[in-house]
């Protein structure tokens, strides 16, 4: 089957929906489809975009740029993509989370709609409105359950549409090797190894970290992401010998630093947000970095959020803490600390629910099945 995967950001560029868009694109690649992505221009330097993300294979990126079409307005690149399909040879499936691409081009081909936060700007709702009752649309994929209930009270004739399904997928990871590269962190030898990878935004908590350093200063904290604006904020406010900021890596270089670390981070406060601040995304957040920690056997404290009990147990995959308090989080971590056999438990636990259920390529496969030329997985109908 020839997928189009329509994707409203830059590729490459130093954001989440990035990595998650080319392990999808990936992944569709691994199970015999052939895949192009329609993506805007890159933001983040790369020769090699392949490369950067560390795609097993290299499927067709094709970007267009936003520029000004005369009548179109924010629809220009829009249009640029619906002509270049035309030319290209129409696929079999459109896929994505561009809203205007997938309006635009809705008639040339059966399309699947994947949504990640609940709209609340009133033009982007019209344009789901149009979306939702294209005779083409076969099904709405959505990243957490908590989305999908919310998205039925947003469109109450959502679970009603002929021909559409309605799908919950978690995000996910990669399996990993056993063995590989550890990176050589900075700091103490001896010392329990912290770690925390994803972006310093609002509401993920690094102010959650910052304060938890002061509390253990047994311990070495390790922060790997974060643009360089938002790394200079946070350390300007911490001066803490044992607190280590990496900066932004591609994403084909993180793995070392899973490897190196002995207990995970996932502090997502009460309100989170995406770049710039735009999209509260608290209620329906499905992490890939939580995943990605599951993949390498890490033992995870993560915050206690309704949406984060979907995937995750308690005392069985990791340990959960209220989202705003320190306290408990420095008692977790000390818990883990003084108990390597918990980690190890809780690591190995993570890793065989994350390879049982929360793989790209089952995801891939989840989303995919039953459509025209792809088959429905084991145990559906």
């Amino acid at each position: 089957m020839r997928i189009a995967y329509l994707h409203s950001g830059s590729i490459p560029s130093i954001y989440a929906n990035g990595i998650h868009v080319m392990r999808m694109c990936d992944a569709f690649t691994d199970a015999g489809h052939e895949v192009v992505l329609y993506a805007l221009p890159g933001t983040a330097p790369a020769e090699d975009v392949h490369g950067y993300y560390g795609t097993r294979n290299r499927f067709a990126v094709r970007t267009v740029a936003q520029t000004p079409l005369p009548g179109l307005g924010v629809w220009s690149r829009a249009g640029r993509v619906r002509a270049d399909l035309r030319r290209q040879g129409l696929p079999d499936l459109l896929y994505g989370r561009d809203l205007r691409a997938l309006l635009a081009c809705s008639d040339l081909a059966p399309l699947v709609y994947e949504t990640h936060l609940l709209w609340s700007s009133p033009a982007a709702r019209g344009i789901e409105r149009l979306l939702l009752r294209r005779r083409n649309l076969r099904r709405v994929v959505f990243v957490s359950q908590a989305l999908a209930d919310d998205y039925r009270l947003a469109f109450p004739r959502l679970g009603s549409l002929r021909g559409t399904d309605l799908v919950t997928a978690h995000d996910c990871a990669d399996p990993v090797p056993d063995n590989g590269p550890v990176a050589q962190l900075p700091g103490r030898t001896q010392a329990l190894k912290i770690g925390y990878v994803g972006h310093l935004y609002p509401g993920r908590g690094t102010d959650v970290i910052l304060d938890l350093a002061e509390r253990l200063p047994d311990a070495d904290f390790h922060l790997v992401g974060g643009t360089a604006a938002d790394r200079a904020h946070w350390q300007s406010r911490s001066r803490l010998p044992h607190v280590h900021f990496h900066g932004h890596l591609p994403p084909a270089a993180i793995a070392p630093y899973h490897r190196a670390f002995d207990i995970v981070l996932a502090p997502y406060q009460r309100k989170a947000y995406c770049a710039g601040g735009v999209g509260e995304i608290s209620r329906w957040v499905s992490p890939m970095k939580l995943f990605e920690y599951m993949a390498y056997g890490k033992a995870v404290i993560a915050s206690d959020l309704p949406v984060l009990r979907e995937v995750l147990t308690d005392g069985v995959n990791c340990l959960l803490c209220p989202p705003d308090s320190t306290e408990a989080w420095a008692a977790a971590v000390k818990r883990l600390a003084g108990d390597p056999g918990l980690r190890v438990a809780l690591g190995n636990e993570a890793r065989r629910q994350m390879l049982q259920h929360h793989t790209w390529r089952a995801r891939a496969q989840q989303v995919l099945s039953g459509m025209p030329g792809h088959p429905v997985a084991v145990g559906e109908c």
